[in-house]
């Protein structure tokens, strides 16, 4: 089983800047998205489909066709936990953006990439887009589409590069865009 210690710290530093805001505060949002990776990574791991590199330098976690992040239990307590460490209004703007996303999911079973992330430590490396291709290649065994969102647009050359196209453009109430992407079965 993965290190869900090692994932958690891999993607908090991972997306500690990324341009979506979802955890405002800067001097608490390695506290407060480490408790969320934590939540996300240890339920993930119920799956055999969360990756990570030898030493947990990059992650990619996927969650199978009919699957879901978070099983009924960890989704029914997620609110009180983000409540825990963050103010009322930045939880409601986090479940905002939680069901946009959601209303996009594409409806025919697909992988779905939920969290794909290298250590800050080990970027420019191509770690990240090596576990990404290693990913693809087990699902494209199986012959099954993948779907993402990507949160920083930086990042949808190097998706466009692995096989996905855009697919829509979802604008959260700060004005941020997530555009989601898909990838057909090969």
């Amino acid at each position: 089983m993965a290190d869900v210690d090692g994932i958690t710290e891999c993607l908090t530093t991972a997306f500690f800047h990324d341009p979506l805001p979802a955890f405002p505060d800067v001097s608490l949002r390695a506290m407060q998205a480490s408790t969320m990776w934590r939540q996300y990574a240890t339920s993930a791991l119920r799956y055999p489909w969360t990756l990570v590199t030898e030493g947990v330098e990059a992650v990619a976690v996927w969650i199978p066709p009919g699957g879901s992040e978070l099983g009924p239990e960890e989704q029914a307590g997620m609110r009180d936990l983000l409540l825990r460490t963050m103010k009322s209004e930045d939880v409601k703007a986090i479940f905002k953006i939680y069901e946009q996303l959601e209303a996009a999911l594409p409806e025919e079973p697909y992988f779905y990439l939920t969290l794909l992330g290298v250590h800050d430590r080990h970027r420019g490396h191509g770690i990240v887009m090596h576990l990404l291709r290693e990913s693809l290649e087990r699902i494209d065994t199986l012959g099954a589409p993948a779907y993402l969102e990507s949160s920083n647009p930086v990042n949808i050359a190097r998706y466009v590069s692995a096989g996905f196209t855009p697919r829509d453009e979802i604008e959260i109430a700060t004005g941020h865009v997530v555009t989601t992407m898909w990838r057909p079965g090969r």
